[in-house]
């Protein structure tokens, strides 16, 4: 490891441009894409800022450890799919799912009601086709002034990516399950 001297200088830059609703984009392989949207939504919370959360694969009935702490704080989650594609049983059902989850989300987008709105693995349903990724950029384009949009998920297509005002690509390392570690109650689910 290379010592670094802590800085000591710090030249401020006045942004110029009026606030407004940002298009924020958490993508790649790494872990904490989801996490990463969940602490901006208790951020939000945080701020006393309306908030909303959709999940397009989880279940309406999901009770991760996130769902139980969002349930206590009253920021609404709602699962919009039946699962990831490999649980599927009847994928133009999952595909419908993600149509009407779709509706719902742009309703709510566009009301203007919330501060934020996260959009937690929207990518999939788009790389996959269930959505249209024109009514998708259609409606994040004419969202309201003050709200904020924040979506999840691998392979975010570069449309997306050129419209957002920020994007973070988590990067995998190295993750517990290549090693044959399962999954740990309160870390990943």
């Amino acid at each position: 490891m290379d010592i670094e001297q802590p800085p000591v200088n710090y030249a401020r830059v006045t942004p110029q441009a009026d606030r407004r609703g940002l298009l924020i984009v958490n993508t790649g392989d790494g872990k904490g894409k989801s996490t990463a949207a969940f602490g901006l939504a208790l951020r939000a919370h945080g701020r006393g800022k309306a908030v909303k959360i959709y999940q397009f694969m989880k279940v309406p009935t999901a009770r991760f450890g996130e769902h139980r702490m969002f349930e206590q704080l009253g920021i609404p989650v709602e699962g919009l799919g039946d699962g990831f594609s490999w649980k599927s049983k009847d994928l133009e059902h999952s595909a419908q799912l993600a149509r009407d989850g779709w509706q719902k989300a742009k309703a709510t987008i566009l009301s203007g009601d919330f501060f934020l709105v996260v959009l937690d693995e929207i990518t999939y349903p788009l790389i996959y086709g269930w959505l249209s990724l024109a009514d998708v950029l259609a409606t994040l384009a004419a969202r309201p002034k003050d709200v904020h949009v924040c979506m999840t998920g691998r392979r975010c297509p570069p449309e997306l990516i050129a419209l957002a005002d920020t994007v973070t690509e988590m990067t995998k390392i190295k993750h517990a399950f290549n090693a044959g570690i399962p999954a740990q109650r309160g870390i990943e689910d």
